[in-house]
């Protein structure tokens, strides 16, 4: 599938200091399509700077990945997984 700007990953705190912030962003999309390159296309639009992190939900597995907002395409955000020791 694709990214569907009708279904916006949803920013749920800033609190993470030097003005990051968390999202949620629930999808059928597996986590395989989410960290292709530009995934999130209106990423800019939303807000999304690098260094936010988004915790993806596939509801087709069902399951999820903590990611982080890795570059920039013009306005698309590209991500990949966050390792936790």
């Amino acid at each position: 599938m694709s990214y569907a700007a009708t279904n916006p990953p949803s920013k749920i705190s800033n609190a993470l200091g030097s003005g990051k912030n968390m999202w949620i962003y629930v999808s059928a999309d597996a986590k395989a399509t989410v960290v292709g390159a530009g995934y999130i296309t209106n990423a800019v639009q939303l807000g999304m700077k690098v260094g936010d992190l988004v915790y993806v939900f596939d509801t087709a597995t069902p399951g999820g990945a903590l990611m982080c907002v890795l570059t920039f395409s013009t306005n698309a955000a590209n991500l990949g997984y966050v390792a936790v020791a």
